[in-house]
């Protein structure tokens, strides 16, 4: 008998009666297949089929044919194989379920260039050829609501645990809020320790049922990516247990502020020094300000990555802590990035501006490739911001989603980095589920001019 990471865990777990292949569609929705455990060691060694118009889903799961890969080719399948080290147990499910993520390769065996697994990987290579490993860290912002909705349909903060008093505070790191959803967080810690994911610091966000995961830095990019996108799982499912529902969607309420991913990089060389670093110098070395240089060079041709849909764009509204200008500056939380205060071996770039909604996959590329590019051109970035940059820089991001598609369609340089086909694939069906959603009308519009014009 094989001895491989799946003859392991089908081993370690006979009571696992099914596990779920999933991979990470352009919405960073989870699709796959659910095979029988016995299926798995085949499922291991030689992959599954999926069709390659997987990526070509809008965020209804319908498919765009305008990306070339639906219908023109006859829809054909690409093998999709495991990544290894993430066939784990899920442990929020009833029935003792695994878990397994896949990527895609194509007809050749070469990476299937729309896979924004494998998006990343090209980036990533490039990097790790010039002796330069990114270590990196993600903080996952999101909301808890109710399971039921207001007289309206519309989502309701979620209930206290404790007291059954329905959250309408903020109370930004409260530990009594902490307190109160214990249980919760309680069983995603143990989750993430039964999967092997190294969750840091939990707090309290800005609104009310917001909350923030951390996950420790690794050096590894596409294993910080598999590891948020495995957490991100993890989150619905125990909240559905605690009966709550979670949602990653970037701004639920108007009036409450947004959920935000934000990404934490620094580059070492081969022997594990930070680049970044250049003794007790606050705004680090000089790469590190050609990687800053060029994130806010290349940030407004990557809105789209950064707010992939209609409601990314109602995060960006004045004093809600979400950069609406290519900024950067030491220790300030009001700039797009921001250079922590620590000591200089922790000399690192937090990067601001992306949303909960995000695929992390796509949100890794484009960072790592606007740091590669400012990196090899040699870019020097504008003054450092001291002090607050919402009131003393105008916004400089495009603030609607035509825009930032019409930027990333004009974008040359992110369409050479992030790979042609997987430009046009992303261009296409972010444009089609665009109009999908201009042809709708909202209940706001009924309001205020069906029976007034």
């Amino acid at each position: 008998m094989p001895d491989d990471e799946a003859t392991r865990f089908l081993a370690a777990h006979p009571d696992a009666t099914h596990i779920d292949l999933l991979i990470s569609d352009l919405n960073g929705v989870i699709r796959g297949k659910r095979i029988p455990r016995d299926n798995l060691q085949k499922a291991w060694q030689e992959g599954i089929h999926l069709p390659a118009s997987l990526f070509a889903l809008d965020i209804s799961g319908n498919t765009i044919e305008e990306t070339g890969l639906g219908l023109e080719t006859g829809d054909g399948d690409r093998r999709c194989v495991p990544v290894p080290g993430t066939l784990t147990l899920a442990p929020w499910q009833r029935t003792p379920t695994g878990q397994l993520l896949m990527t895609m390769l194509d007809t050749d065996g070469s990476p299937f260039e729309a896979d924004p697994r494998q998006v990343l990987n090209r980036v990533l290579t490039r990097f790790l050829a010039r002796g330069i490993r990114p270590v990196v860290a993600l903080e996952l912002e999101f909301y808890l609501i109710d399971l039921q909705r207001d007289e309206h349909g519309m989502p309701l903060p979620p209930c206290s645990p404790l007291t059954g008093e329905r959250a309408r505070q903020s109370q930004l790191y409260s530990i009594s809020e902490l307190d109160e959803y214990q249980a919760f967080l309680e069983d995603i810690a143990s989750a993430a320790r039964a999967q092997a994911l190294p969750l840091d610091t939990a707090l309290k966000e800005c609104a009310p049922g917001q909350f923030e995961i951390n996950l420790l830095h690794g050096d590894n990019a596409l294993r910080a990516c598999d590891d948020a996108v495995m957490l991100k799982r993890l989150i619905k499912g125990v909240a559905i247990n605690h009966g709550f529902e979670s949602t990653f969607m970037a701004k639920p309420w108007g009036e409450e502020a947004g959920s935000g991913t934000h990404v934490h990089i620094s580059l070492i060389d081969s022997v594990g020094n930070n680049l970044m670093a250049d003794g007790d110098a606050p705004l680090g070395s000089q790469l590190l300000h050609q990687a800053a240089a060029g994130m806010l060079e290349l940030m407004p041709e990557s809105m789209a990555i950064l707010a992939p849909n209609l409601n990314s764009y109602r995060r960006f509204q004045p004093e809600l802590y979400v950069p609406m200008a290519p900024t950067w500056g030491f220790d300030n939380r009001s700039v797009a990035v921001r250079i922590p205060a620590g000591p200089p071996a922790a000399k690192r770039l937090e990067h601001r501006v992306a949303g909960a909604d995000v695929n992390v996959y796509l949100l890794m590329a484009v960072l790592l490739a606007s740091i590669e590019y400012g990196i090899h051109h040699e870019l020097t970035p504008p003054a450092p911001i001291e002090g607050n940059a919402y009131t003393s820089v105008p916004p400089g991001l495009p603030d609607s989603w035509g825009k930032a598609l019409d930027t990333w369609a004009s974008s040359t340089v992110l369409r050479e980095a992030m790979g042609e086909q997987f430009h046009h694939v992303y261009l296409t069906n972010r444009e089609a589920e665009r109009a999908q959603a201009r042809q709708a009308v909202s209940a706001l519009e009924y309001e205020w001019y069906l029976r007034t014009v």
